[in-house]
């Protein structure tokens, strides 16, 4: 249990000092296309209320609010929050609970807070998760815990896209880490959690950092995840 808290511990440090340094080429310019191919096929209503883990200041977030949600993110960086709302010319009302900070303005909640350790109470009316950088931004032992935890505490009946990376882990050093599908099962599946991929794009042409590392496969998956009642 101790190795495993400093371990969480380094990763926090690590991605607070990324966010100082401004090393985020995690950071789209643009919403993800497997985003805007397969959110509607959730068939979640207007104004549902949808958890992003992990969020950056994500773009993603924004197409999410233009489809008419309420967007809960969760992100350890306070930088990374102000910065979303800053670029938004948005001046956030500001409110700390046991979870975190909460930074609220027009659609968006933002928690700066660990998603690990968010209440269930928080997250009881979200209709909807997408995850694109949370699973994959973790390594082994720790996808375990964020399974175990932040998505366990999610009600039921909630749908979500899950993004992952599938790529030969022994030729690149993540985050961001390989997760193939085999692994979403094993951690979803018999946790009440049903779990489908929708698709999987190669996409190593179009990433040349991993080229440039030599890695020789690199693949994209989208996964539909259903919670039972």
């Amino acid at each position: 249990m101790r190795d495993r808290t400093c371990r969480r511990r380094d990763e926090r440090v690590v991605w607070h000092e990324r966010w100082r340094s401004q090393r985020i080429g995690f950071h789209r310019d643009a919403p993800l296309p497997l985003l805007t191919s397969h959110w509607h096929s959730l068939g979640l209503p207007p104004d549902s209320r949808v958890c992003v883990p992990l969020c950056g200041k994500s773009l993603d977030m924004v197409w999410l609010a233009e489809q008419s949600h309420r967007v809960l993110g969760i992100e350890l960086s306070d930088l990374a929050i102000t910065q979303f709302f800053d670029e938004r010319g948005l001046a956030p009302r500001i409110h700390t609970s046991a979870a975190g900070t909460h930074y609220i303005a027009g659609p968006w909640e933002l928690l700066a807070g660990d998603a690990f350790a968010v209440p269930a109470a928080l997250l009881a009316d979200c209709a909807g998760v997408y995850d694109r950088a949370a699973l994959i931004a973790l390594p082994a032992s720790m996808r375990a815990t964020y399974a175990a935890t932040t998505w366990s505490r999610l009600p039921a009946h909630c749908r979500g896209l899950l993004v992952t990376l599938e790529y030969p882990q022994h030729e690149k050093a993540g985050p961001p880490f390989s997760v193939g599908e085999s692994e979403v099962q094993a951690r979803f599946v018999g946790t009440q959690w049903s779990v489908a991929l929708l698709e999987r794009r190669d996409i190593l042409a179009h990433e040349p950092s991993f080229q440039a590392e030599g890695v020789s496969a690199l693949s994209t998956a989208v996964y539909r995840l259903d919670r039972a009642g």
